[in-house]
Formats: C-alpha cells, sequence, structure tokens
C-alpha cells in the first residue's frame, strides 16, 4: 500500500494539470474578452513598458498552461508561467502584497498560488506522465 502513494510522476502530472487548467480557464477568458487588455495596456504605459507587451499574457495563460498541461518543455511553461504572475503582481496587486482578508487569508492567495506553482514545475519538470518528458 505504501507504494501505491509514492509516485512522483503521478504527483508531477497532478500539480501540472492542476495549475494548467486552472490558469487556462484565466486565458480563454482574456481570449473571450479581448477588451481586458486594455487594463494591462495602460499599466504597461504607467510605468513606460510598451503596449505590445499586454500581448504576453496570451503567452502566460493560454499557450504556458498548455505547455504543461501535456508535458511540452514543461520547464519553460512553468518559467512563462511565473513570469506572467511577476508582471501581475508589480502591474495590478503590489499594493496587496501585506494584506489579508477580512478571513485571515492572503489577500494575493490566488496569485500567490499561480507564482509558486509555476516555479515549481519549472524546479519539478514533467515527470515521466508526459508527451515531451524531461
Amino acid at each position: 500500500m505504501g507504494k501505491l502513494f509514492r509516485n512522483d510522476n503521478l504527483g508531477k502530472l497532478i500539480l501540472r494539470v492542476t495549475v494548467g487548467v486552472l490558469i487556462l480557464f484565466h486565458g480563454v477568458h482574456k481570449i473571450l474578452n479581448p477588451g481586458s487588455l486594455d487594463f494591462i495596456s495602460k499599466q504597461l504605459s504607467g510605468i513606460n513598458l510598451p503596449h505590445a507587451l499586454a500581448y504576453g499574457v496570451y503567452v502566460g495563460e493560454v499557450i504556458a498552461p498548455l505547455m504543461i498541461i501535456f508535458g511540452i518543455f514543461s520547464r519553460l511553461g512553468g518559467l512563462l508561467i511565473f513570469g506572467n504572475m511577476v508582471f501581475a503582481l508589480v502591474l495590478a496587486h503590489l499594493s496587496e502584497l501585506f494584506t489579508l482578508t477580512g478571513t485571515g487569508g492572503w489577500a494575493l492567495e490566488l496569485q500567490g498560488f499561480y507564482l509558486f506553482s509555476g516555479l515549481a514545475v519549472l524546479f519539478l519538470g514533467s515527470g515521466r506522465i508526459a508527451i515531451k518528458p524531461d
């Protein structure tokens, strides 16, 4: 019974699919509502970065999640999600960094989940259960 619960490759698959599917929902929302990029563009211009960088959200929230879900260049996908979340934190959530919710949770739990899960996939890789294991 002990060996049943000691499967690193299955654990990596569960992590990849969980973070990939959950962040992919955000990317699909942005595809279906392209006006949401206006907010990102305004935030980028506020720190003197080009508006075109706003399209990077599609890389971090659509392409990267698909990469890690299917296990194709999973480490790169994890890095892209991590980078996407760094931009999100700096552009939209910096004021909430040290804030708690009314129930005592961190105000940035979701963003923190994506940030650190992307980092975990970067370090762990895909495992064997992948199209292109690394």
